[in-house]
């Protein structure tokens, strides 16, 4: 009747443990496969491949072209072809742009290497597309040389303004001492004092134009040796752009553009607006701006790019002035700091008011210029560049709010005005732990959690101590797995759809950086235990196999003294250096931003660097390395102990102590398990096939998020001591069962006897699944509980 009772109980594990893993290979086959359908019939996207022609991209609802083309689908020829001048050649001009020639300085001048000429494709008022004639530079001039003629009262400024022009045309080559030569130079040019021509002003903004197109870095460089120069042009743009009556000069990265107020327009009761509207490129062409009279408030529509509103206080100003610029480039901030590309347009208003009261009512509408694909605006403060600070400043500026896909601000001076804004990357938090992996981690973490108290609390029963490594492994393991399921979510998932509320508070602070990282201590902890004990994990898995290879091969051979001790140095101390070391290097080389180095934002997890960075990755150089290192080991001793003592055949064995195939097969299942052969299939998942990846994923889910289940039942349940408790179990349920008169109402009890009733009956199926009883594999090894009394540490 005992026997009977422990056949039941491995009838019923058996069906049981079926079950749950036909349930859980269903599930991932069935999730691959909609994974796969919703890939392979992906809905198209609203704009068709394609659309937007001659390298033009979409975004923000439009074709963004190059500045070679516009229109809608970037069609139309926006430059002058390929053409010559005198012995000048020159190739494709964009329309605004000076192009230079294919001829250059000889080696022995100067400017040996710069182009010897340049040329300006212009647009006429009718809209025709013109060449002008080419301006020809000096070979021995440079900027430096430049700088310390225009100070001379009888130079020809109209020459030096060309010869500036020339010289800056290929911003590529200009250096900081370049920026600051240059800058000096059209700094004087637009002095007033200097009586220079309006032709040689107009040259002088196209060379504006020109250094604003060159790198950050040299201008951040130019800005820390000497940045008085960039607020001395800044000053003297503006007192130009006074003068410019009702015209206005347009480059490619500064436009300027005034209006005269008649005597019966005075600004006392309606304001000046001006507008700049989006174009097809990022670039200002002419056109793109636009000054409306007698406003009194701003107005934009779809095309409006940033716009600007202003009434003087004064009722005797009679005309104002805008300047936009493309970028902040000539606002070095020393308290600001800038790492995206993303454009920070400068918009500056003047009136001419005498004297230094600019006290006026100023209103701003700024569309932020980013990839909300990849980011998204977290906080933005108004600000104006305060001269004697030469910084930006927020003293009488305020946030009015959004409207739409625009910024408000409003101010209460003029001067020149922008938008710091600071943007977080727009991460795509995973969605929560599928089905499939939460089902298996909670019965790993369950099998897990029973094999270690099994093991310490049967030692005196198997006359044996707790075995030391196999109770290490699933403590790791079991940590990990709880850690997994209850920490790898960033709480920061949660706090991401209210983020952007951040950006309408009435606090005008201003910002210290144009990207603000997320912060989050406890995901940054997180990761580093997850990155500590899955080390640990592998760590006794390899000692697990050195272990078994130890007693199995060398079976003469006592194990070292101090053992214990030794392995459990190596097993929890190695990977905590790992780790330690790991994080004190990427701290070193990023301490304000080493969290996101070290971890994700989407899972807290290790960061994997994306492109040429990937060699650097944490995951690579302090996870993958080390856990491929005792893998190969592993699958080496596993290698070798199935064919020296697993499957070896001894003919000298009896057929009553020869194993059966099916004991060999589970015997090799529980050394794979413990040794982690099956992490394998994780480097199969590195295949670009985005479908074969899904199935490898699916794969691998299954086997390592349910191994605690697995060695729950290779180590645990197959023992004769398990299997001993649990009929003593089954039998006093059974009995409890038996010894109650069952009611009408107590249809649980009575289907509980069916079960164990229909268990009962199948005596053929119970001798079928003694097979699953642990015995002697060979003569040379002992995995039954006898055994381990004799190799358990």
């Amino acid at each position: 009747m005992a026997s009977w009772r422990v056949c039941d109980l491995r009838t019923l594990v058996a069906i049981v443990c079926g079950l749950l893993t036909t349930i859980i290979l269903g599930l991932g086959i069935w999730r691959a496969v909609i994974r796969i359908q919703r890939g392979l019939y992906a809905p198209p996207s609203s704009i068709p491949t394609g659309f937007c022609r001659n390298g033009g991209t979409w975004a923000n609802g439009r074709c963004v072209c190059l500045e070679e083309w516009k229109g809608l689908r970037c069609t139309m020829a926006n430059f002058c072809e390929n053409s010559t001048y005198a012995n000048f050649s020159f190739g494709r001009i964009p329309v605004g742009r000076y192009g230079s020639s294919f001829e250059t300085c000889e080696k022995n001048t100067v400017n040996a290497g710069n182009p010897r000429a340049t040329r300006l494709c212009n647009l006429t008022e009718d809209g025709v597309i013109k060449l002008e004639n080419a301006i020809t530079g000096d070979c021995n001039l440079s900027l430096a040389i430049l700088e310390k003629q225009i100070d001379n009262a009888t130079t020809n400024i109209s020459a030096i303004s060309g010869e500036a022009q020339v010289l800056t045309a290929d911003t590529s080559t200009l250096t900081p001492e370049n920026i600051t030569s240059a800058t000096k130079v059209v700094g004087q040019i637009f002095n007033m004092s200097r009586k220079a021509s309006d032709e040689a002003k107009v040259v002088a903004v196209s060379t504006v134009s020109q250094l604003l197109a060159a790198s950050e870095d040299v201008f951040q460089k130019a800005a820390a040796e000497n940045d008085d120069t960039f607020t001395t042009l800044v000053q003297e743009m503006e007192a130009y752009s006074l003068s410019l009556g009702n015209n206005s000069v347009v480059s490619p990265n500064v436009a300027l553009q005034a209006v005269t107020l008649s005597s019966g327009n005075t600004m006392e009761s309606t304001g000046v607006r001006f507008t700049v509207q989006k174009g097809s490129s990022n670039s200002l062409v002419s056109g793109s701006t636009q000054i409306d009279t007698n406003v009194d408030s701003i107005s934009t529509d779809g095309m409006t790019e940033l716009q600007i509103w202003l009434k003087a206080s004064k009722t005797n100003t009679n005309s104002c002035s805008f300047i936009v610029y493309q970028n902040n480039k000539l606002f070095q901030s020393k308290t600001f700091t800038t790492k995206l590309n993303f454009t920070q347009k400068v918009i500056s208003g003047k009136t001419n008011t005498n004297g230094d009261d600019q006290s006026a009512s100023v209103e701003m509408a700024f569309r932020p210029q980013y990839n909300p694909k990849e980011f998204k605006l977290h906080s933005y403060a108004c600000v104006f560049w305060n001269f004697s600070k030469k910084d930006w400043d927020t003293n009488g500026c305020f946030k009015v709010g959004e409207a739409g896909e625009f910024i408000r601000c409003h101010c209460n001076h003029t001067t020149n005005f922008a938008v710091l804004m600071s943007f977080r990357k727009n991460y795509k938090y995973p969605e929560s732990l599928d089905i499939l992996s939460t089902i298996g981690c909670a019965l790993s973490i369950t099998g897990l959690a029973l094999t270690i108290i099994f093991q310490i609390v049967t030692r005196r029963v198997r006359k044996t101590s707790v075995t030391w490594v196999l109770v290490s492994l699933c403590t790791s393991m079991l940590i990990f797995n709880l850690l997994f399921v209850f920490g790898i979510e960033n709480s920061n998932k949660n706090l991401s759809t209210n983020d952007a509320k951040n950006t309408g508070s009435n606090s005008n602070e201003k910002p210290k950086r144009d990207t603000e990282d997320p912060v989050n201590p406890t995901c940054t902890a997180i990761a580093a235990l997850l990155h500590y004990f899955l080390l640990v994990t592998f760590t006794w898995s390899g000692l697990s196999a050195a272990q078994l290879y130890y007693l199995l091969i060398r079976t003469m051979k006592p194990l070292p003294q101090r053992f214990i001790l030794f392995i459990s140095l190596i097993g929890w101390g190695v990977p905590a250096v790992v780790v330690a070391m790991t994080m004190g290097i990427i701290f070193s080389q990023n301490p304000s931003e080493w969290e996101l180095k070290y971890r994700q934002e989407k899972i807290c997890w290790l960061a994997v660097l994306d492109g040429k960075d990937f060699i650097r990755s944490p995951l690579l150089w302090s996870l993958i390395l080390p856990v491929t290192i005792i893998l190969i080991i592993n699958v080496v001793i596993f290698i070798v102990i199935l064919v020296k003592v697993l499957w070896k055949n001894n003919q000298n064995l009896t057929s009553t102590k020869k194993v059966s195939s099916l004991k060999k097969i589970l015997s090799t299942l529980s050394i794979a398990v413990v040794f982690g052969v099956t992490w394998i299939l994780a480097y199969l998942m590195l295949t670009d096939n985005q479908d074969i990846r899904i199935i490898f994923s699916y794969i691998f889910c299954l086997f390592n998020t349910t191994q605690g289940l697995q060695i729950f039942i290779l180590y645990t349940v197959r023992t004769t001591i398990f299997q001993k408790e649990a009929s003593k179990v089954l039998k006093s349920l059974s009995s409890s069962v038996g010894g109650v008169k069952l009611l009408p109402g107590a249809p649980s009890l009575r289907l509980r006897t069916r079960m164990y009733n229909m268990l009962k009956s199948w005596p053929a199926l119970n001798e079928h699944f003694r097979l699953l009883e642990p015995s002697v594999v060979t003569e040379e090894t002992t995995l039954s509980e006898s055994d381990q009394a004799s190799t358990s540490i």
